[in-house]
């Protein structure tokens, strides 16, 4: 049998970028990228809540994924 990968949060903008369900919401992704990563205070994680628009703003996003100790943020292919 097939494992799923970890499903996406449904708070994520539409889009490449998204975070999965394995965030801890540990916090790295908004302090590195916080024009594009929001917390869902209820739920308790955090989402992509702008996708990037520019190779700058794309940058931090994937600057965002490499830090994140959760592996959680990731990009459509």
């Amino acid at each position: 049998m097939a494992v799923q990968p970890p499903a996406r949060l449904p708070d994520n903008a539409a889009g490449r970028f998204y975070v999965n369900e394995e965030c801890t919401d540990c916090d790295t992704c908004r302090c590195i990228a916080p024009d594009f990563f929001l917390r869902n205070d209820d739920a308790g994680y955090t989402y992509v809540a702008v996708q990037p628009r520019t190779e700058d703003d794309e940058d931090a996003v994937y600057e965002a994924m490499d830090c994140c100790p959760a592996d959680a943020i990731c990009e459509e292919e």
